[in-house]
C-alpha cells in the first residue's frame, strides 16, 4: 500500500479534510492524495522544461464530466510553480471568453491575472510581487553599474517592446518604478490596474499613465505573450496559462461567436507548434464534446481538427502524449484503494503509526460501496470519498469506536450528476454541462485525485 511518508502540516491536513468532506477538490495539498497519471504528469513536466528553455506549448486536457480535468490542471500548476514558473488561471463563463467584442475577453484576462501565482504566493495575487522583483533588481543593477535606473529598466524591457502593445507594457512598468521611487501609491496602483486589464477606456489610461492603449478584447492573447516576457525578464522561468471550463465555448449559441473563439485558439496552437512565441504555455480543460463534436466543438473547425486529431497508431493500450491533446481516463478500483489509503494517511498527519483504520478496513469499505452502488463507486467516487472521510472523522473524534460497526451505518449513493450525464447524449443536448464549475467537485477524483 502506498503511504505518504512526509509529515503533513496541520493547515494542509485540515484544508484537505474539509474540502473532501464537502465534496470538492482541495486547492492545496494535492500531491498528498494524487495517485496515477505518472505518464501524463511526465509529459506536462517536459512542457514546463520547454517553457523555461524559451519554448512554447499548448495542451488540451480532455475528459468526461468529472474525469478530473480541474484536479489534473491544479496539480500541474503546483509543479510549474515549483519549477519557478509564474501561473495564471481562470474559468471560462458566459461573461468570460477567449475572444469577444463586449468585454468578455478582457474579463477573462483580468480574472486570470488576478489569480497570478508564484512559488512564494501560490494562492494568487502575485502580480505586484513579480513587478516589484523586476524593479528591485533593476535598482540594484543600476547601483552596481552607476547607471540611471530608467536606463536599466529600458534595457531589461527591450524584449517586451517587440510584441504588439509591448511599448506600452514597458511604459507602464516604468511608471510603476517612478511610483516606487516617489512614494506615489496611486501611480503604482494605476500601473497594476493597467497590467490586470482593469482599464475600460483609453482616455482614463492616458490620463493616469500616459499610454495610448489598454488590454482589451482584441489584444488579450498579445497581452498574455507580453506578460510571459515580463515574467522572464523578472527572473522567472516563464508563464503557464490555464483556462478551465472550456465547454462554455461549446455552449455558445452563435456559430459566429464560436468560430471567432476557435480562430483565436487556432492562433495559439499555431504559435506554439511552430515556435512563433516563447516562454509561455497554455493548458485548456474541456469535455469530450468540446473537442470532438463536429457541429459545435473544436473539431467543427477544420484547421483545428487537423492539428488536434489523435495519432491513428495510438490504439488500445498504446498512447501518444506528444500531441496537444491529453485524454483522461477513469479511476480504476486499484487507484481508488490507493486514494483511500492516502486519505487515511492525511488524517494521520503523514504518520502511518496514527492510522485510524487498518488496511482491511479499506477493502471492506470498497466492498460495502460495491454492494450499495456497483461500479459507480470507483468511476464517479465523489460520494464514496466523502463517506470515507466522514467515517474517519467520526472515528477520530470518538476514540475506541469499532470501524466494523460503523461501516454498516455508512450510507453511500450513486452520484446523481454522473448518472444524469452518462444517460445524456451531447448531440441531443447542446446545453450539456451547464453547471459552471462542477468539475471542481470530487468527481474530479476519477483520475486518481
Amino acid at each position: 500500500m502506498t503511504k505518504v511518508q512526509k509529515a503533513i502540516k496541520p493547515r494542509e491536513r485540515d484544508t484537505i479534510i474539509q474540502a473532501l468532506s464537502a465534496g470538492v477538490v482541495p486547492r492545496i495539498g494535492l500531491p498528498y492524495i494524487q495517485v496515477g497519471r505518472a505518464a501524463e504528469i511526465a509529459a506536462l513536466l517536459r512542457d514546463i522544461e520547454r517553457i523555461a528553455d524559451g519554448g512554447a506549448t499548448v495542451r488540451f486536457i480532455i475528459g468526461e464530466y468529472g474525469a478530473g480535468k480541474t484536479f489534473f490542471a491544479n496539480l500541474v500548476r503546483l509543479i510549474a510553480l515549483e519549477r519557478k514558473c509564474v501561473t495564471v488561471h481562470a474559468d471560462l463563463a458566459p461573461d468570460r471568453r477567449i475572444h469577444a467584442s463586449a468585454g468578455q475577453a478582457r474579463a477573462l484576462y483580468s480574472e486570470a491575472v488576478r489569480n497570478m501565482a508564484t512559488r512564494t504566493k501560490p494562492e494568487g495575487g502575485a502580480l505586484s510581487a513579480v513587478v516589484e522583483r523586476l524593479v528591485t533588481d533593476a535598482v540594484k543593477e543600476a547601483g552596481e553599474r552607476s547607471t540611471p535606473v530608467e536606463s536599466v529598466i529600458d534595457e531589461r524591457l527591450a524584449p517586451i517592446q517587440e510584441f504588439v502593445g509591448g511599448y506600452d507594457f514597458a511604459t507602464v512598468l516604468k511608471a510603476y518604478w517612478r511610483g516606487s521611487e516617489n512614494a506615489d501609491e496611486n501611480l503604482k496602483i494605476a500601473a497594476l490596474r493597467w497590467l490586470r486589464g482593469e482599464y475600460s477606456t483609453k482616455t482614463e489610461a492616458r490620463q493616469h499613465l500616459g499610454v495610448r492603449t489598454i488590454v482589451d478584447d482584441d489584444n488579450v492573447y498579445d497581452a498574455l505573450k507580453s506578460l510571459a516576457c515580463l515574467t522572464k525578464v523578472a527572473g522567472y522561468a516563464g508563464l503557464v496559462v490555464m483556462f478551465d471550463e472550456m465547454v462554455n465555448l461549446y455552449k455558445l449559441q452563435s456559430s459566429q461567436a464560436r468560430n471567432q473563439n476557435f480562430e483565436q485558439i487556432l492562433r495559439i496552437v499555431n504559435d506554439a507548434l511552430q515556435g512563433n512565441t516563447s516562454n509561455i504555455g497554455f493548458m485548456m480543460c474541456g469535455t469530450l464534446e468540446f473537442l470532438f463534436d463536429t457541429r459545435r466543438g473544436l473539431f467543427s473547425y477544420e484547421a483545428l481538427q487537423s492539428r488536434l486529431s489523435e495519432n491513428r497508431f495510438a490504439q488500445g493500450a498504446l498512447v501518444d502524449l506528444s500531441g496537444p491533446v491529453i485524454k483522461l481516463q477513469s479511476l480504476t478500483p486499484e487507484d481508488l484503494l490507493v486514494l483511500l489509503s492516502n486519505i487515511r494517511t492525511v488524517f494521520a498527519g503523514g504518520d502511518p503509526a496514527k492510522h485510524l483504520v487498518p488496511d482491511e478496513a479499506l477493502t471492506a469499505f470498497m466492498d460495502h460501496c460495491d454492494k450499495r452502488i456497483g461500479e459507480a463507486y470507483f468511476r464517479t467516487p465523489r460520494t464514496t470519498v466523502t463517506a470515507f472521510v466522514q467515517m474517519l472523522a467520526v472515528l477520530e473524534q470518538n476514540p475506541g469506536t469499532d470501524w466494523r460497526q460503523l461501516l454498516g451505518d455508512v450510507s453511500v449513493t450513486a452520484d446523481p450528476h454522473a448518472e444524469h450525464d452518462e444517460s445524456s447524449d451531447a448531440t441531443d443536448r447542446p446545453d450539456i454541462e451547464t453547471r459552471s464549475g462542477d468539475d471542481d467537485d470530487l468527481t474530479s477524483l476519477r483520475i486518481g485525485a
